[in-house]
This record gives structure tokens, C-alpha cells and sequence, in this order.
């Protein structure tokens, strides 16, 4: 799969359907078969939808860590916990369960966010005011990243 590229709002509806938009539904094409891991972010309070290719590259990752030390034993259970095998129904809808749409405090407007290879789901009120809040530091924080000379 490719890089995926764009932002979309969309609603949610009171069974906690979303319908995803044409233009990012044509760059997840080749993915929609096999499936996708939904599950909670680690750093913000949104959810995380990954296509089933990247979710085996990450997971194969996280199974390398030794599972006799404590710390990596705990890391595992709240990295994994919630997650839900995900695939969209007939019209191209997605159902993210109700535990889910509670952590992610999703209503009815939500925004559909590219992040590189997976999609971060965002109830719109948090995703704004979170794209907002960071709007002073991004400066630094991209200069901090992204602006070593070494690489």
C-alpha cells in the first residue's frame, strides 16, 4: 500500500457506522479485502485504523519483546487491548464497536486523518482543538524532528 494522503470529516451514525469517503476508500482499494485492526492510540485520544499489512509489520515487532520481563508483559496487554479485527460491509461502511467510540469520546462529526499508512479517527471537536493546541510549537517540534543535518 501507499502513503495515504488526506484529511476527511465525515458522521458516525447512531450505530456507529461511518461511511468512508470515495478518495480515501480508492487509496485503501487494495487493502479492503483482507481486513483491518482497529484500535485505541497510544499518545492521543483518538482511534487507529490499520490497514492489515501494516498492522503484521508492527505486531511482529511488538511479539520480539521478551514476555518474562514485567514491563513488556504489561506494555503488550494495553497496547493490545480493545482491538477488533475490522472489515467494511457491502456499502462501504465500517462499524467501530461502542467501547471504542467511548475511549475516543467519538459523537456524531468525525474527521478521517492520514498518518502516513494507517488512518487515526477523531471525534472533530478533539481533532481541532488538538491541531490547534499544537499549532504554536510545531515550529520547534518540526525542527526538533526533522532538521538534523546527519540524515
Amino acid at each position: 500500500m501507499n502513503y495515504l494522503i488526506g484529511t476527511y470529516e465525515c458522521k458516525i451514525d447512531v450505530k456507529g457506522r461511518l461511511l468512508i469517503p470515495i478518495a480515501l476508500k480508492k487509496q485503501i482499494a487494495d487493502s479492503i479485502s483482507q481486513g483491518f485492526v482497529l484500535k485505541r492510540a497510544v499518545f492521543q485520544q483518538c482511534l487507529e485504523l490499520y490497514p492489515m499489512q501494516q498492522w503484521k509489520d508492527l505486531i511482529s515487532k511488538v511479539n520480539k519483546l521478551n514476555r518474562f520481563k514485567k514491563k513488556n508483559n504489561d506494555f503488550i496487554r494495553r497496547f493490545t487491548a480493545g482491538l477488533k479485527f475490522i472489515e467494511l460491509d457491502n456499502t462501504g461502511r465500517l462499524l467501530i464497536p461502542k467501547e471504542l467510540t467511548e475511549f475516543a469520546n467519538i459523537k456524531r462529526e468525525i474527521v478521517l486523518s492520514s498518518s502516513v499508512n494507517i488512518i487515526e479517527i477523531w471525534d472533530k471537536s478533539k481533532y481541532e482543538k488538538t491541531i490547534d493546541d499544537s499549532k504554536s510549537d510545531f515550529a520547534q517540534l518540526a525542527e526538533e524532528v526533522m532538521g538534523d543535518d546527519e540524515n
